[in-house]
């Protein structure tokens, strides 16, 4: 069989068992990483949230909490991932008018010897999943789409950003 140069996935061994990816020997280094994501929701919805009026109170002051607090929770939730000391954790929302949606964006900080990508995916997806819970009961049919990695920079594979696409 031909030697492949194909990146290979690092939380299995050679085996083909799952493991945690040592960490032990990489430099610590200031790592950001930086995810977006949204929530579609009907026209009403989106003015109820805009206006502070939703019946369980502030959507979005709400779901930042929830979205800092998902980032410090992302070891415990995503099996292989190693718990970070975070240094910086910031999620921001953007009314999207004329999408009918919410767009959250998380930044997240470390230093160490690991990035914060899956630390920034989390905090969006439990910010939107906050949004949703709290506006379920006038609108049940709202979609998470887009959740993605902006951009990465720090570590041994460097500087990611993402196309605009």
């Amino acid at each position: 069989m031909p030697h492949s140069t194909a990146p290979s996935l690092t939380h299995f061994d050679a085996q083909g068992q799952a493991h945690m990816v040592d960490v032990g020997s990489k430099a610590s280094t200031h790592r950001v990483a930086i995810a977006s994501g949204r929530i579609e929701m009907q026209p009403e919805t989106l003015a109820l949230i805009e206006s502070g009026t939703a019946k369980k109170g502030d959507v979005l002051g709400i779901a930042r909490i929830a979205g800092i607090m998902g980032a410090k929770k992302t070891s415990e939730l995503i099996p292989l991932c190693h718990p970070l000391a975070l240094t910086r954790v910031a999620v921001d929302f953007e009314l999207l008018k004329d999408r009918h949606s919410v767009q959250c964006i998380s930044t997240v900080e470390t230093v160490g010897p690991t990035g914060v990508e899956m630390e920034a995916l989390t905090a969006v997806q439990v910010a939107l999943l906050t949004i949703y819970d709290m506006c379920k009961a006038v609108d049940r049919g709202m979609v998470i789409a887009e959740v993605r990695v902006l951009e990465k920079s720090g570590g041994k594979s460097g500087h990611f950003l993402a196309s605009s696409s």
